[in-house]
């Protein structure tokens, strides 16, 4: 992942290029999902932990050239539903109570891949055995490739 630094009010701040760097607005999926199923992402993913701050709204809001009411509205939903907390005149950080959520959204997350994948299996007329075999074959050489990285 490609670092980012950006300036915050006599901080300097890392961010990942990755995360938070474009909406498709032609997307079926609306924007502030797109937003808020990114930020997500990134907490799952263990790259936004307990405590890091994001990005003001309207820092956010013009990096991804949407309105800034979208991106206020994400923050809202996600510290509605725990993720994030407001702290007033400092701004929006990761909720400490972030890890039970976040092994939550994994879950969910991966269940989204997997229920695409096994419609790809139907649709190719593949039987459950061969798919079964070739997920753990990708499985077993992703383990390879970690090793070997170590």
């Amino acid at each position: 992942m490609q670092p980012v630094l950006w300036y915050n009010t006599g901080v300097l701040v890392l961010w990942y290029s990755a995360m938070l760097d474009s909406v498709n607005p032609k997307s079926a999926i609306p924007i502030h999902r797109q937003i808020g199923d990114q930020i997500r992402r990134s907490v799952a993913a263990g790259l936004l932990e307990p405590g890091d701050q994001l990005p003001s709204v309207r820092e956010l809001a013009a990096r991804l050239l949407v309105n800034p009411n979208t991106v206020a509205k994400v923050y809202r939903d996600l510290e509605r539903d725990g993720l994030l907390e407001t702290r007033r005149g400092q701004g929006t950080f990761i909720s400490p109570e972030v890890a039970a959520l976040a092994e939550a959204d994994r879950r969910r997350l991966l269940a989204e891949q997997l229920e695409a994948a096994a419609r790809d299996v139907h649709a190719f007329g593949l039987s459950e055995k061969a798919a079964l075999d070739l997920f753990r074959e990708v499985l077993a050489n992703r383990r390879r490739g970690r090793q070997d990285k170590q």
